[in-house]
């Protein structure tokens, strides 16, 4: 089984983010522009939450607030459930079905090194099964 590390070299290290002191109709319009789904939400150097179009929907939509009054600290996700390189698409599965969130950021030592989403990890397992298919029959053939 693959490695967020793997996943990583393949996918690229593109991080995008956003200041937790931005209005959130910034954040929405980055994720908009970049056609993704979530931003972390960094402090310099340091990760301190994850924003996403659902935090958006939940927190800012249905209770009425402002997007251009509403910072991103305040509907942002924290604390953040990261991953290390070395683990796998199986623990990252797990962590994404356990905990029921669809961003995983990838840390190493201190600093974020990637960013992996569910849509990553279901096409890493796909790839993985249809590789095994693929041997099984090379296997039957021989």
């Amino acid at each position: 089984m693959a490695v967020v590390a793997q996943l990583l070299k393949y996918k690229g290290d593109t991080i995008y983010s956003v200041d937790p002191e931005a209005p959130v109709l910034e954040a929405i319009r980055l994720m908009a522009g970049y056609g993704i789904g979530a931003l972390l939400v960094m402090q310099g150097q340091q990760l301190v939450g994850v924003v996403s179009e659902r935090d958006y929907a939940r927190k800012v939509i249905l209770k009425g607030r402002s997007s251009s009054e509403t910072s991103v600290r305040q509907i942002m996700s924290s604390p953040v459930v990261t991953v290390r390189p070395d683990q796998s698409v199986r623990e990252c599965m797990q962590i994404v079905t356990d905990k029921r969130i669809r961003h995983l950021p990838v840390v190493e030592g201190e600093h974020v090194v990637g960013v992996l989403s569910i849509g990553d990890l279901v096409r890493a397992v796909l790839e993985e099964q249809q590789k095994t298919i693929e041997e099984l029959e090379q296997y039957i053939r021989s």
